[in-house]
Order: structure tokens, then sequence, then C-alpha cells
């Protein structure tokens, strides 16, 4: 029996920069790894490719000023209400500057104890501590500065209630509420600043009375004076590039997986499986954040990567299913009920404790794990030996 399962290999690639062939440095960081590392490419390999150079490529970027144009257009005067935006330096506060440019006075409105993504305001135990058990009040600034002391971010350290008054500027009001129409009663016109949940809280506020309602996929969802845009995401999943820049999320990125393995195969000779990936769709144990700040785990993949796994639960088989066979015949045993098993085993025992997530999210999360968020320089990631299981020779 083969005794090598999936491999995740973290490719260097060059710095990107904007029109370059993105295609055509994927195929050849991949080709140099792979003669490095003498691998052998085969049939449903995966090469996934991140975001971020995806982006970079296409030269996707906006500025401040930019996002600023699209929400005085859109929005037009008065007050503007952001709602439950994620606290985070990275991608978020350029956003909000460019709101706040772009409008007369911000009313921003936070979840408390912690964002969407799980970043906390302030710790959920001290609130507990303090006897702040019910997060179904609403407080302001001064209120809740009152209540819980210093706020600090135990990761970064920073008080995100400070950090985005100041980047609004005096002009700017900041309540804390887990409900979304608490900014009713401050304005008509608002800005859901959420990304999962975003479709919900939309609908919410347009059936109690508002009367504009943005989501951040609607900002930059086209081009303002030359700009970068999606049309799907608009500033969804966008990073901080400089301090009045941001790259924003990748756009035909169908084209692209698709141009890519099509060179692959003229180059290889081999059909692999091609993705885009952004972050991964894991939980920090310790932290308590949600990886997801994008919009999706991949935006684009090709045809093969889709669905779920149809897998049997390797231990609930051994446990149940073989007796008391080993060695050898509990082997073939196994591989056997696995080459038997049905092409659909959803409520079946033989599936129980397996996670039925789609392809693309593992593979994003394992490919996002692999590349890093830091300095390894891999944004393309080669998987392999992903579709093989025990009984395969």
């Amino acid at each position: 029996m083969k005794y090598i399962g999936t491999i995740s290999h973290g490719i260097k690639a060059p710095i990107i920069r904007p029109g370059d062939d993105l295609v055509e440095i994927t195929v050849n960081s991949l080709k140099n790894a792979v003669k490095e590392a003498n691998i052998t490419l085969k049939d449903k390999d995966i090469v996934a490719v991140t975001e971020a150079i995806v982006a970079k490529s296409q030269g996707n970027f906006a500025t401040v000023d930019d996002i600023a144009t699209d929400v005085k257009n859109k929005m037009g005067g008065g007050p503007i209400g952001v709602i439950f935006p994620i606290l985070s330096r990275n991608r978020f506060a350029n956003i909000l500057k460019g709101i706040a440019k772009g409008s007369d006075k911000i009313i921003l409105q936070l979840s408390y104890p912690f964002d969407e993504v799980g970043n906390p305001l302030v710790s959920i135990d001290k609130l507990y501590e303090l006897g702040i058990t019910n997060f179904n009040k609403t407080y302001t600034e001064k209120q809740f500065y009152n209540l819980v002391g210093k706020i600090e971010h135990p990761f970064t350290g920073m008080d995100y209630i400070k950090l985005y008054k100041d980047i609004c500027g005096k002009n700017c009001k900041i309540i804390l509420s887990n409900d979304p129409t608490t900014i009713l009663k401050y304005t008509k016109k608002i800005i859901t600043a959420d990304i999962h949940s975003r479709f919900r809280n939309k609908d919410v506020l347009l059936k109690n009375g508002a009367e504009i309602v943005l989501c951040l996929h609607d900002i930059l969802n086209k081009s303002v004076n030359g700009s970068g845009y999606n049309e799907e995401f608009g500033v969804l999943g966008s990073n901080l590039s400089t301090d009045e820049k941001l790259k924003l999320f990748p756009r035909d990125t169908k084209a692209f997986i698709k141009k890519l393995q099509k060179r692959l195969i003229e180059e290889t000779g081999v059909k692999m499986e091609c993705m885009v990936y952004g972050d991964g769709a894991f939980k920090d144990p310790v932290g308590g954040i949600w990886e997801l700040a994008d919009p999706v785990v991949s935006p684009a993949y090709t045809d093969g990567l889709i669905g779920t796994p149809n897998e049997i639960k390797l231990k609930y088989i051994a446990d149940n299913k073989i007796g008391d066979l080993s060695g050898e015949e509990a082997i073939t045993a196994i591989k056997d009920i696995i080459n038997q098993k049905s092409k659909d085993l959803k409520n079946k025992n033989e599936s129980l404790g397996t996670t039925p997530r789609r392809l693309t999210d593992l593979l994003g999360s394992l490919s996002d794990l692999t590349s890093g968020s830091g300095d390894k320089g891999t944004p393309i990631v080669l998987i392999t030996g992903y579709f093989n299981n025990y009984a395969d020779d």
C-alpha cells in the first residue's frame, strides 16, 4: 500500500506587480518547485492561488477618496449610520476613512463584546466579572467606558472605539448595541458594514423604516474615476495597501482559473484542479477569532472542486464493521468497504463524525494555513493526494 496521503506544498513566487501575467508566473513557479522537490504531478492535484496576488496582478486598487466619492453619490447628504464593522486596522480602517470623508456626520454602531468574526472589543470574561451578562442593552460611548474602564484588544492592544472615532473626526457619535434597528433612532441612511450577516441586517433595516441601506458590496461595485472595483463584492474582502489606498478583492477569477488550468495541461499534460483562495474558514481556539473576514473562502474554482467530501469514518468502520480482524485481513476488509461505499453517505452511520463542508472551504483553509499571512512568500499552494483514500494503491 501507499504510505503518503495528502501533502500541501507552499510555492514561492516573484513579487507580483500590476500587469504581471500571473498565469505564466504560476505555471513557471510550479514547474520550478516540482523539479526542485522531485514531485510527480497527477490528475486532480490542486493548484491554489491566493486572491491577494490575483488582485495585485490586475491592479485592482482604490483610494480613500474613491470610496468617499462613491458614498457621497449614493447616500447624499445628512448623517449616515454605519453598523457592525469588524475591528480591524487592516480590513476596515481605510473603508471607514473613506465613508467619513464622504459624509456630513457618522453614527457608528459597534457590536459588543465582540465583532462579527470574534474580535473582542472587551473581554467577555471581564463583562461577566462586572455583572454585565445582558448584551441586549444599548450604551453610549461614555456609558460603556464608565462600565468597563480601559478597552484593549488582547492581541493588538488597540482601543477600537478611540481608533474609529479618531478616523471619523469630531463629527462622529459612537453607540454600542447588538440590535441593528437601534441605528434608526439616529438616521434612516445606513451602511451595513458586516460581512456574513449583511443581507439579513439590510432586510431588517428596510422593513423597519430605513430609507437607504447600502452593504459594503455596494461601495465601489463600479469604477469611480478609473479606480479599481469589484462588481460582486465592492470593498468587501479588501485589505489596507497604504494609508490612503486599498487592495480590493480580485475580479474575473473564474476566467483566471480556467486559463490557468488550460496552461497547466499544456505544460504538464496533467489535468489539475485550480482555485483562488482568500481567508480560511476556521476559528482560533485561544482568541476565539473566526478567520473569515473575506466574503467567501474561494471566489472561483474549477468544476472538479464542486461539492462536499463523500467519505466514511475510518474509526467507526474499524470499531464496528471488521470485527476482530487485524493486520492484512483488517486492511483488506477496510479497503473493500471503502471501494463499495455508497455514492451518497448523507445520514449514514458510516459517515458519522465526518464534517460535510464544501471542498473549496476545506481546501481554501488548508491553503491559507500553508501560505500564512506573514513572510513565507508562498502565495501559490500545490496540494497532492487530496482525493486519495486508504484503498488507493
